[in-house]
């Protein structure tokens, strides 16, 4: 893995580290989870809800809670960074890994349901769960849209992840996706 992940796995666990205690636990996912509910205004029983919470469990168990390497129900940076190393691997697998969340996240972000993410609500989801600047925000979104829609399709929100999780390139605009980092 290159130092360029590395860097873009350390934006990515500040945000996945909810209450900022240092270690992602089963309790900050879920709350990653909640927290896009409650921006989008999604009853807890909705079927966006729902979806997303069972992605988000099943993202626990099948990706990060494998990366806690002592057994004590938290996974810290170090374990993260190793983990991620080790999971995400192979691009390949991305559809198993990365996808199934991913749709939820983009039917959640997608407020108006026109299957598109526009940069309003892309700013809003991205600066809610990363704290990313409203500036990078938009700059970010504007370079992820490939087609200068003015909105990203599915196809290209899939693609700023895989970048995000498996590329190497620091000035992909999906490196920054969760925040700017100094390469």
């Amino acid at each position: 893995m290159t130092g360029v992940r590395e860097l873009k796995y350390r934006q990515w666990f500040k945000g996945a580290d909810v209450d900022g205690d240092g270690v992602i636990t089963r309790e900050d996912v879920r709350l990653m989870g909640e927290r896009y509910i409650a921006a989008r205004e999604a009853g807890p029983g909705s079927e966006t809800a729902r979806r997303l919470t069972d992605g988000l469990d099943a993202f626990w168990t099948t990706v990060i809670a494998p990366m806690d390497q002592d057994g004590d129900g938290q996974v810290d940076l170090r374990e993260m960074t190793e983990g991620f190393r080790r999971a995400l691997a192979d691009p390949a697998l991305y559809p198993q890994q990365v996808g199934p969340v991913a749709d939820c996240y983009f039917d959640l972000i997608d407020l108006d349901g026109d299957d598109r993410v526009d940069q309003a609500e892309f700013g809003e989801i991205f600066g809610l769960a990363g704290n990313v600047s409203p500036e990078d925000c938009a700059e970010v979104f504007d370079a992820l849209d490939l087609d200068g829609s003015g909105g990203l399709s599915r196809t290209e929100f899939h693609q700023a992840l895989a970048e995000f999780f498996y590329g190497d390139d620091p000035n992909a605009p999906a490196a920054h996706l969760f925040g700017r980092f100094a390469d």
